[in-house]
C-alpha cells in the first residue's frame, strides 16, 4: 500500500470511473511506453499491476491491457470487473480464446497459463482481492453481469 492508494480506492469506487477507463488506460499504456514499462499509473497508486497482452481473437494482433492484479498462488488475479461497467472489457473475451498470455510484471515477462475461477475457488480468491482494492465489492453491485476472475500461472 502506498501513500497515493487511499486516494486511488477512493477515485475508484466513483461511478462515473466506467466512461473514463479507455482514458485511463490509453494514459496508462503510454506512461509504461514511454518509461519502458517502470512506471504505471497503478504504481503510483502503490497498487500491484500487470501489463496483460493476449492476441486479438479477431484481428490476430497482440493487444496489451494495463490491469490491476493480485498476487495469489504464485501467479496473479485478474478480474474483467471493468469498474463495474455494463460491458465485460475485451480482453476478457480475447484471453478466452488464447491459449497463453504474455505478462508483464515488476518490469520481466512471463508466458503464462491461465483459468477462470468458478465456485468456491472464486469466491476465496474474490475474499482476497478486497482485501487489496474493496471496489470490485462496488462493482458486482452496480453491473448485472457475471465479473469473471482469473488465475495466470508463470509456465
Amino acid at each position: 500500500m502506498g501513500l497515493f492508494t487511499p486516494v486511488a480506492i477512493k477515485l475508484g469506487s466513483q461511478p462515473w470511473m466506467p466512461k473514463l477507463l479507455p482514458q485511463i488506460t490509453w494514459t496508462d499504456t503510454h506512461l509504461q511506453q514511454v518509461t519502458r514499462g517502470r512506471v504505471s499509473i497503478l504504481d503510483v497508486a502503490g497498487l500491484p499491476n500487470l501489463m496483460l497482452t493476449v492476441v486479438g481473437r479477431k484481428s490476430g494482433v497482440p493487444r496489451s491491457t494495463p490491469l490491476l492484479c493480485v498476487p495469489w498462488q504464485g501467479g496473479w488475479l485478474i478480474a474483467g470487473s471493468h469498474f463495474g461497467g455494463p460491458k465485460a472489457p475485451v480482453w476478457t473475451h480475447n484471453l478466452r480464446a488464447a491459449e497463453t498470455a504474455e505478462v508483464r510484471y515488476r518490469g520481466r515477462a512471463h508466458t503464462c497459463a491461465w483459468r477462470e475461477l468458478t465456485g468456491a475457488e472464486k469466491e476465496r480468491a474474490w475474499a482476497h482481492m478486497v482485501t487489496v482494492w474493496p471496489n470490485y465489492d462496488k462493482y458486482v453491485e452496480w453491473t448485472d453481469r457475471v465479473i469473471p476472475v482469473f488465475l495466470l500461472t508463470p509456465q
